[in-house]
């Protein structure tokens, strides 16, 4: 599937900070953030809002080599989350506009261009954007466009299965396997699905219409993704499992994203 265009990255990137600030209004800061047991939606915000500065230092510098975050508080005042957050996605769109997105920058996953750091921030967001529905209950009004859900679970299918994986996650060389496969069916028609297979060196995903599989997950390419990254459960309603449920299940208790 090809990656989405810059312009939709950013205009996404926009949308999930605008709706993280809309799912936190009124709510007390000390909110407990379930999907995030640590957290409560002040933690959730700085957390967010450290991110995008931290990515756009990076840029702006042109890093070759890891920076180490240095945090700015979030205001004690829910009413100027909205504000802070934005302004800390909008110094990241800039860097990058500024030093341009094709400039190598460092990342987690080696060098890359400057591009990543939109893609990686908005997906990031936009796990954390669901966060803030679950906590205060909204998760129905949380939306995420299907190719930009789509487009974010093979950006985590590429961290999983890339020769870094292991390196930045020591847990996940447990997933190396014997070919145990987990299908991954999304509902909307123009969407393929993906196939993911344990092999003894490795993860390896391809995305595929139609596959056997030892379990298979079944859902809107957003619940998918959202079962992915654990911030709903497989009993899900909206979600229907097939298959070797613990197989699912250690996969998942492995690699939460977002």
């Amino acid at each position: 599937m090809t990656e989405p265009s810059l312009e939709l990255l950013c205009e996404g990137l926009r949308e999930h900070t605008a709706g993280l600030a809309r799912m936190t209004d009124g709510a007390a800061p000390e909110r407990h953030v379930p999907t995030c047991p640590e957290w409560c939606l002040r933690d959730l915000v700085a957390h967010v809002g450290n991110g995008h500065r931290w990515a756009a230092t990076l840029v702006a510098e042109r890093s070759a080599d890891l920076l180490p975050m240095v945090p700015e508080k979030a205001p004690d005042d829910p009413a100027q989350w909205p504000g802070w957050l934005r302004d800390g996605a909008e110094r990241l769109l800039d860097a990058v506009d500024t030093v341009g997105p094709d400039t190598t920058v460092w990342t987690f996953l080696g060098p890359r261009p400057a591009r990543f750091w939109v893609r990686r921030m908005l997906y990031d967001t936009a796990v954390h954007h669901a966060d803030a529905a679950i906590s205060v209950d909204r998760l129905d009004g949380y939306a995420l466009a299907s190719d930009l859900a789509a487009d974010a679970i093979d950006e985590a299918m590429d961290m999983l299965s890339g020769p870094r994986a292991a390196t930045l996650n020591p847990s996940l060389a447990k997933l190396r396997g014997d070919g145990e496969r987990i299908a991954l069916r999304p509902s909307e028609p123009h969407v393929t699905g993906w196939l993911i297979t344990r092999r003894p060196d490795g993860v390896a995903c391809q995305r595929t219409a139609d596959a056997d599989a030892d379990v298979t997950l079944r859902g809107s390419v957003t619940d998918l993704l959202l079962v992915l990254s654990r911030r709903v459960p497989p009993e899900e309603p909206h979600v229907a499992v097939s298959g070797d449920r613990p197989l699912l299940d250690h996969w998942l208790s492995l690699t939460a994203f977002g």
